[in-house]
Formats: C-alpha cells, structure tokens, sequence
C-alpha cells in the first residue's frame, strides 16, 4: 500500500512539473522573442518577420534609443518617478485604511468595508472621472494625472491587507502595545507594519507594476501641447505605435530627413527597456510574495 501511495505520488509529481515547466516556457518565449527581435536588423525584420534566428543582426535600434535619450530617457526617469512616488502614496493609503477597518471596535468599520468593497463593483465611468478629474481636481497636464486616478487605492489590495493585519498579527500583541502606553499610530508603526513586511512586499510590487505599466491615465490627461515633458516609457512606446515618427517630430534629429527610421525593432527595443527593472526587482520580492498572497488571501 505505502509503495503504491509513493509510485502514484511520484507520478502526480512529475505530471504537475511537466505542466508547470510548460507553463514557464510560454510565459518566457514571448519575452525572449521580444529580446531577438529588438536585435534583429529591421529591414530583416519587415521583410521576414520576427524569427529566434534573424538573418541579420543589428543594433540600430538601440543606436537610435540612444541618440533619442533626450526623450526617451526624460519618459524613463519620469516612469520610476511616478512608480516610486505613486507606490509609497498607495502603500500609506491602502495600510492605513486596512488597519483601521480590521479594529471591529471601529464604530463604522462596516461601512467603512461595504464602501470600499462597493468600489470594486461599481464606478461613475470614464466619462464622469475624466470630468471629475480635470474640472474639479484639475490634475490634467499635471504629475498627479499619472498618479491618482484609480491607482492610489485598490479594494481588493485593501483586503489583503486587512486580513493579514486579522489572521496573522496576535491581538494579544497589540493589547500589549496599549498597555504599555503606545498610541494608535505608535501601534501602527512601531508594531504592526515591521510585522507585515511580506504583505507590504507584495502589495508593493503589485502597484508598482501597474504604476510602471500605466499609460491609459497619460492618454486621457496629458496631451502635447502642456504634457508632453510628463510622458513616461509607456505613453511614449504608445505614440511610436500610433505614429512611429513621433520621436523624429520632437527631436533634433527632425532636419535629418533622410534618416532611416528603425520603425519597427525600435518598439521593442523601447519594450525590453520598459520592462527591464521590473524583472530586475521582482527576484528580490519573490520570496515575500507567495507568503503575502497566501496569509492575505486567506479569511478564517
């Protein structure tokens, strides 16, 4: 029976490494393709398509990022700008909400929770926040236009939180806390959020991904004429794909007309460097990501 029991636990074992290999070799493909393909020489490229063995390599598309890093460069260090700044805003927004719903001595906390759950659900549309936006807050052509429409606060990050503040960090510690005369925010600060580092982790990652992924909020709020200085990597990875002679407009380079425009390896060469420091970043926060998810997923 015990041999029988390790024979098909055995099996099962290499049935679900088999599939999750697989699953690795689709998710890594497309991105190793992206890689060849923005080394690929272009006219190589427009002619035969992408190929993992181009027929010819080159580097003119990085060539050319690098004599447009007046532009390109000014959208990069505006992208980490607003990832970072908009990351550590989400971050204090999202705990400080989630702390004080999971106190059920809270009088509210309920509603508090039905209100930000409500959120998920239902929305004023695009139409009523891009009014709200910009004829009320007034925020187009601005930084926080990239930072504050429906990024500062998710609900569902709200609940992750929240239960891991419930199920993972003692009561009895917090008692103790008031005990010896902390206050709420000395509680928060000094206790509760050096012990929700996984989860702090996670959501963190999480918002700065789709901070640094963002450029729907550029579109509908910066236009050239008074945003153009606040494009981030995606808005201008955007423009190239809607018009691929946007960087040639708006440079120096715009007297040489006889230049040859590396169309279509540049958006990928754009793309491997947009995504570069996200891969470079998530080795570091993997480790607290499963056990965020999992301790924050999780409501007994």
């Amino acid at each position: 029976m015990k041999e029988k029991y390790i024979k098909e636990s055995t099996v099962w074992q290499i049935i679900s490494h088999g599939v999750l290999i697989i699953g690795c070799l689709l998710a890594l493909i497309p991105f190793v393709l992206l890689v060849i393909a923005s080394f690929t020489d272009n006219q190589t490229a427009l002619v035969n398509g992408y190929s993992f063995a181009p027929a010819k390599w080159s580097l003119e598309a990085y060539q050319y990022i690098a004599t447009e890093w007046a532009t390109i460069g000014r959208a990069y260090l505006m992208t980490i700008l607003v990832t970072v700044l908009g990351t550590v805003i989400s971050l204090i927004i999202t705990t400080t909400f989630a702390f004080a719903v999971s106190n059920d001595k809270l009088p509210g906390h309920k509603i508090l929770m039905f209100m930000c759950i409500f959120t998920m659900l239902f929305n004023g549309g695009i139409v009523a926040s891009y009014y709200v936006y910009s004829n009320v807050f007034h925020i187009k052509n601005t930084i926080w236009a990239l930072i504050v429409p429906g990024l500062l606060m998710s609900p569902f990050n709200v609940v992750l939180v929240k239960n891991y503040f419930t199920n993972s960090i003692s009561p009895s510690i917090l008692e103790a806390a008031r005990i010896d005369g902390a206050s709420v925010f000395q509680i928060f600060v000094k206790v509760v959020v050096p012990l929700s580092v996984p989860i702090l982790a996670t959501v963190g990652l999480m918002t700065a991904i789709t901070y640094w992924n963002d450029w729907t909020n550029g579109l509908y709020y910066l236009n050239d004429n008074g945003g153009a200085k606040l494009y981030t990597v995606q808005i201008v990875l955007n423009k190239i794909n809607e018009n691929i002679n946007f960087l040639a407009n708006n440079s120096d380079l715009a007297a040489k007309a006889t230049q040859s425009l590396p169309s279509t390896t540049m958006r990928m060469a754009v793309a491997v460097i947009g995504i570069l420091p996200i891969m470079c970043a998530y080795p570091f926060f993997q480790k607290y990501f499963v056990k965020g998810i999992t301790l924050g997923g999780v409501k007994e």
